[in-house]
């Protein structure tokens, strides 16, 4: 089978603008006749239940936080994307489709991601008339910085701290509509499950977080913006609730699941520092714009830094990519530290770090204005680490950190399931097998705020309004499986943590699906997977009762996802016989080690079905066609 993307036809750069006036509209006065739920309240649902309620729309909102503000979005530190050319260095729209294309290695749609750059000018306007306190230049104009694989600076950011201030801008145009009466809000839910009738998503299953109570809830479309995966490796730069449930669900429910195995490492962050470390702390990317990335030359040098000489120091970046840099992009950076590691340079106690050093940057600019430029972020590394970066190069190691694959989706946004709706990180995205820095926090705002307002309303506009309650038996089967789901959890009464198997789980999915894969790992992966899920459903311990606050219930149910998640990851990987972007292959590379794709075979986005416990699922092909780029190695040097 052959997935229809929907992408509309006639050139490139009028695509969005024709799709939106051939797009049914929805007259003011019907908006107020149809129900919408949003599951999630991060950039891309706190976005996206703002402008549908402002629209007439009415909402209903979601989120396991106790409040939309504490959504995963905060954590984002050095910026967002846009093509303003404030910066007079040649950036425009094409450039910025053009960096992200092949940023993501050619493994994403043209058209998606030239629409991601068409509206990216018009976040930056919305979030300035927000308030958000994006830095500026002496003379007021807004300031830009570089990041990874572009050679202008284009990436917008107020200090370390942008995820926190774009969400603040949202949360408050969403507050604006709870107050009007337009957005229901319902903090410390979880979605347990999706409602399809008639092949359609009509509601979802949610639990109560606070009572336990199983909860259901009705609309004439779902809107999921739930973020991503990366917890599966247990250790990760996201929160510790973020999760896969959601979108899970709803791939058990019908939903196809794109891209599995493209997550991203991230090449900045602290080093793990002990066996019982619940996750890991990132250090934006914006810092390899003033700090410089080395290891000694020799390997096994113990010598502390500062007893290194500039001759026996390797700029490893530096001197490997002439043209980018310490600026290239993540999947590049990360695996040139694991090869620097593994070639027995690391530093530290582990080993298994690179220094990141801004002692050129200080003596070129004075403290005051790296502190300007990255204080909080100094900040942050000196609590957790006890070392000043100021003084001392920083300590970095890759980690794991955004998730490529997600729910397929449309240009309409919306899965293959008619009006399930797939917004940010939780759709399989616009970013290709590896994603440009900055470049998450744009395609949320871009997907709220500028595309599911118009695409949404060509879905309702052209369906019949049925009126559906959860009366519904779809409704009371639904709440009855997730009932029964966690009951069963609780029943178990076994000897082993939910923790301690998601660590386990963590372990396998790193050693043999993370920054370097092979067959054979793989292939033993898949069995390490299958013979921990049994562990799980015989031998795990979840205390509490499900009538409650009981936050072992909540990660025994998301652990339970992650079990049958990584699986499917893993099957991906091995399913992608070549390398592109974050998912590297041994066996296919170049002389130069770089990720070698197979553009005749692999041009396409692999789209998960599936079909029961007992069976495989089905994967289904959208074939990627460049109409307007030239397939090429991508190279960085």
């Amino acid at each position: 089978m052959q997935l229809d993307a929907k992408i509309p036809g006639g050139p490139l750069a009028e695509k969005w603008d024709k799709h939106r006036f051939e797009l049914k509209l929805v007259n003011p006065a019907n908006k107020r006749k149809f129900d919408i739920i949003v599951v999630g309240t991060g950039l891309a649902g706190g976005s996206a239940s703002a402008s549908l309620a402002e629209l007439g729309y009415n909402v209903k909102t979601f989120c396991i936080q106790d409040s939309p503000r504490r959504a995963h979005s905060i954590a984002a530190q050095g910026g967002i994307n846009a093509a303003k050319n404030y910066q007079n260095e040649g950036d425009s729209i094409w450039r910025l489709f053009y960096d992200t294309i092949k940023g993501g290695d050619f493994r994403a749609r043209e058209a998606n991601v030239y629409r991601l750059a068409q509206v990216s000018n018009n976040i930056i306007d919305q979030c300035v008339a927000q308030g958000v306190p994006f830095a500026r230049e002496y003379g007021g104009l807004l300031a830009n910085r570089s990041f990874g694989g572009a050679q202008v600076s284009r990436t917008f950011y107020a200090r370390g701290q942008t995820g926190q201030q774009l969400l603040l801008g949202a949360y408050s145009s969403l507050s604006r509509q709870i107050a009007a009466g337009k957005v229901e809000m319902f903090q410390r839910r979880e979605m347990l499950d999706l409602v399809v009738i008639d092949g359609k998503a009509r509601g979802i299953i949610t639990r109560n977080l606070i009572n336990g109570k199983i909860e259901s809830h009705c609309a004439d479309a779902v809107v999921l913006a739930t973020g991503g995966y990366g917890n599966v490796f247990f250790l990760s730069t996201n929160a510790m609730g973020s999760n896969v449930t959601a979108a899970f669900r709803a791939y058990k429910k019908g939903a196809f699941f794109g891209n599995p195995c493209f997550t991203q490492i991230h090449p900045t962050c602290i080093p793990v520092h002990g066996d019982y470390q619940s996750k890991l702390t990132l250090m934006s990317e914006s810092l390899r714009n003033d700090g410089r990335v080395w290891v000694p030359k020799t390997p096994g040098d113990k010598r502390p830094p500062h007893e290194i000489p500039e001759s026996e120091r390797d700029y490893y970046l530096e001197n490997k990519y002439p043209s980018f840099g310490n600026l290239v992009p993540r999947d590049v950076a990360s695996r040139n530290a694991k090869d620097q590691c593994d070639m027995g340079k690391g530093v530290g106690e582990t080993k298994l770090a690179v220094y990141l050093d801004f002692k050129d940057a200080i003596k070129r600019d004075g403290i005051g204005v790296i502190s300007k430029k990255y204080g909080n972020l100094f900040q942050m590394y000196e609590k957790i680490t006890a070392d000043n970066p100021y003084e001392k190069p920083m300590m970095m190691y890759p980690a794991v950190h955004y998730t490529m694959g997600g729910l397929w989706v449309d240009y309409n946004l919306m899965s293959n399931l008619d009006g399930l709706f797939v917004l940010g990180e939780a759709n399989f995205s616009d970013h290709g097998a590896n994603r440009l820095g900055a470049s998450a926090l744009m395609q949320g705002l871009a997907d709220g705020y500028f595309v599911i307002p118009y695409t949404i309303g060509g879905y309702l506009a052209g369906t019949s309004k049925q009126d559906i309650t959860t009366d519904h038996p779809a409704f009371k089967e639904a709440a009855k499986t997730a009932d029964d789901f966690t009951k069963k959890l609780l029943s178990i009464n076994g000897k082993r943590t939910v923790d301690d198997i998601h660590r386990e789980l963590g372990l396998i999915m790193w050693d043999y699906c993370g920054m370097a894969r092979n067959d054979d790992g793989l292939t033993k992966a898949v069995k390490l997977i299958q013979e921990l899920r049994e562990e799980f459903w015989e031998n795990v311990l979840v205390t509490g009762s499900d009538k409650d606050f009981n936050q072992s219930l909540e990660r025994a149910g998301r652990v339970a996802d992650f079990l049958e998640f990584g699986e499917l990851m893993v099957k991906d990987a091995l399913e992608r016989r070549e390398s592109c972007g974050g998912h590297f292959n041994e066996a296919y590379q170049t002389d130069e080690n770089e990720a070698k794709r197979d553009d005749e075979n692999f041009c396409h986005v692999s789209a998960w079905e599936f079909t029961g416990k007992e069976t495989e699922p089905v994967m289904h092909k959208e074939p990627l066609v460049f109409e307007n780029v030239k397939l090429t190695q991508r190279s960085y040097k």
